[in-house]
């Protein structure tokens, strides 16, 4: 099996070794996808969820051929614990319209240009 690697203008230039998503068969691997930390998770979560969006889009797919995401998400900021996680559910929540993938959360110490929240997810191409 020949894997292919994505890439959009329009997300994040990948900042080490790794590619934005990696296609393998009809399998879409996108690596994990940060925006700029903003002091709105939701604000914050929608770039995020974006960037997915315009990665999928380069690779043929879209939203509703997500079958696994993994947030990850930082609590260790000032106001930024579990307890909000319902902003990021909401966001999150509402690019599926009907039968939403798999999916993992957790909760880390730090991430990325110190980021609040990076999403990763596998699709079907």
């Amino acid at each position: 099996m020949k894997k292919q690697i994505i890439f959009s203008e329009n997300a994040p230039a990948p900042i080490g070794p790794y590619s934005q998503a990696v296609q393998a068969g009809n399998m879409i691997f996108v690596s994990g996808q940060i925006a700029g930390p903003k002091d709105d998770l939701k604000e914050e979560t929608r770039g995020v969820m974006e960037n997915l969006g315009h990665v999928l889009r380069a690779a043929g797919s879209d939203f509703s051929r997500i079958v696994k995401a993994s947030i990850f998400f930082v609590s260790e900021k000032e106001n930024f614990d579990m307890g909000r996680f319902g902003e990021i559910n909401e966001v999150y929540g509402s690019y599926f319209e009907s039968e939403p993938p798999a999916r993992e959360t957790v909760q880390v110490a730090a991430l990325p240009k110190n980021v609040n929240v990076e999403i990763s997810v596998i699709a079907l191409a």
